[in-house]
């Protein structure tokens, strides 16, 4: 990969980044195609969000395709990298953006809610990155796969407890995957700190998370693009967790 004006060139790469429709999932697509990339999202439910990104991508001169993911299905994942290949080409980068989020504390986390968090988060994640590995084993090409984390996958606490642990379990996926696929697949994660608040989240809500940080204020989804095209562009990190979090997980 070259660097053009400061910025990772992509051009004549394929990626595909799940939950690629909305939040940080549809900012690192829209920023992967400004570098050039062709780009191909996941969504579950939201199909309109998603043909809306994928306008976008193409008025951008990108090739883009939406593909709705059961992410609660993990037999489907090699599926998934098969539909992208046969409309975009070899893919060369895949971001794992898709997660879940939902309250429980160990005393109300019930099943349901660890089996939906685990295999959303993590299953899929794991099996999409082995279907995504032994496709570019296949070609002997490079790649490059980037899990979107957490700072609580480090440092958890007693809230939202299945999805920390899925999270624990992402970074700790992430550095064993590191090791497996060396030196042609680079496996990097990203935990990112106060970026969007959460839907239907007030003006008091933002104003006190952001006072209890180091920097007292929130990033924004151009830190996580930034952060993820430093990981492609640098060929010597690998297995790393870079934070972008503004001081949170201190």
């Amino acid at each position: 990969m070259r660097v053009l004006g400061g910025v990772v060139d992509l051009k004549g790469k394929v990626a595909l980044v799940t939950g690629g429709a909305v939040r940080l999932g549809r900012a690192i697509a829209l920023g992967l195609a400004q570098s050039g990339a062709d780009v191909a999202i996941t969504y579950n439910r939201s199909g309109g969000p998603a043909d809306d990104v994928v306008a976008e991508l193409e008025g951008m001169g990108r090739r883009s395709l939406a593909v709705q993911a059961d992410f609660a299905q993990a037999s489907d994942m090699a599926e998934l990298v098969d539909r992208v290949v046969a409309s975009l080409g070899a893919l060369g980068v895949l971001v794992n953006s898709a997660a879940i989020f939902e309250p429980g504390e160990w005393d109300t986390t019930t099943e349901e809610n660890w089996d939906r968090h685990h295999d959303i988060n993590l299953k899929a994640p794991f099996f999409l990155s082995q279907a995504f590995a032994r496709h570019v084993q296949a070609r002997e090409g490079h790649g490059h796969i980037v899990n979107i984390a957490d700072w609580r996958g480090v440092r958890p606490g007693t809230d939202h407890v299945a999805y920390t642990l899925t999270k624990v379990a992402l970074v700790g996926m992430t550095r064993s995957l590191a090791q497996a696929l060396a030196p042609a697949i680079r496996v990097n994660a990203i935990a990112p700190g106060l970026i969007l608040p959460p839907p239907g989240a007030g003006p008091e809500f933002v104003e006190r998370a952001a006072a209890a940080i180091p920097m007292e204020r929130w990033g924004s989804a151009d830190g996580i693009v930034k952060a993820v095209r430093y990981l492609l562009d640098s060929d010597f990190v690998t297995g790393d967790l870079l934070y972008v979090t503004g001081g949170e997980h201190l």
